[in-house]
């Protein structure tokens, strides 16, 4: 996994494998999402992170339980 951040651009981008991306959707303003040829999201794209974000050249890698304290999507169960 590799965590870019462009300040020029004010990018924050989140690579999770080295797959080619062979497709991009925008699901809201401003967040893209990467595909690769089987249609699975292998990266996260964030602009204007600056406005988004507490501190783009901040970052913290934690290995705990996941956030379960929200809302499920429609359908999905946590398991």
């Amino acid at each position: 996994m590799k965590v870019l951040y462009d300040e020029n651009k004010d990018i924050l981008q989140i690579s999770f494998n080295l797959a080619t991306i062979e497709e991009t959707a925008q699901i809201a303003p401003g967040l893209i999402l990467d595909y690769d040829e089987d249609g699975n999201v292998i990266g996260v794209e964030l602009r204007q992170a600056s406005k988004k974000v507490d501190d783009p050249y901040n970052m913290a890698y934690v290995v705990d339980n996941a956030n379960l304290n929200k809302p499920p999507l429609k359908g999905d169960s946590y398991s």
